[in-house]
């Protein structure tokens, strides 16, 4: 899937998907922020990212 990069962001207009993201807020443990993080780091994406695309592999038709 395509990071977004060198596309031109403009408020409000979604980028790599047909919504917008709104902020959010999670309670996490250290470790388990150590852990996406570094996850993150390797696929050089952003923590945010990682927990959305996880998100939606939970919606696959296949998925328990």
């Amino acid at each position: 899937m395509s990071t977004g990069k060198g596309k031109k962001r403009i408020k409000n207009t979604p980028v790599l998907y047909d919504e917008i993201k709104k902020q959010r807020g999670i309670n996490l443990t250290d470790t388990a922020w150590e852990i996406l993080a570094r996850q993150a780091k390797t696929e050089k994406i952003s923590v945010s990212e990682l927990i959305e695309r996880y998100a939606r592999t939970l919606n696959q038709p296949n998925c328990p």
